[in-house]
C-alpha cells in the first residue's frame, strides 16, 4: 500500500509518502496503526472520538472513504491512500 500525505499531514509525519507492506484490512486499522507510528497529534487529526475527524479527507484509490464505508472501508496491499486536511479558501 502506498500512503501519501498532503499539507499539514506532511508536517505531522515528516514524510511525503511511504510504502506499507501488509496493511490492515480496513481504514480504522490503518489509522490506528499510523496513530501509533506518528503519535497523539496525528491521532487527534484523524479521529474525533470513535469516528473520522470532520477535518480529515481520506481517499482510497481516489474515492473518499466517507462515501465508501468510512472506518470500515476495506483495504488491500495494492491500494493508494491519500491523507489531506480539510481546507477552505476563497
Amino acid at each position: 500500500m502506498n500512503i501519501k500525505y498532503f499539507a499539514s499531514f506532511r508536517d505531522l509525519t515528516g514524510v511525503l509518502s511511504f510504502r506499507l507492506d501488509n496493511p490492515p484490512s480496513d481504514v480504522e486499522g490503518l489509522l490506528e496503526l499510523l496513530s501509533e507510528k506518528y503519535g497523539t497529534p496525528f491521532r487527534c487529526a484523524v479521529f474525533e472520538g470513535d469516528d473520522l475527524s470532520p477535518f480529515l479527507i481520506l481517499l482510497v484509490n481516489g474515492r473518499n472513504v466517507r462515501i465508501s464505508g468510512a472506518l470500515a472501508t476495506p483495504l488491500s496491499a495494492d491500494d493508494e491512500v491519500a491523507v489531506f486536511p480539510m481546507v477552505a479558501g476563497g
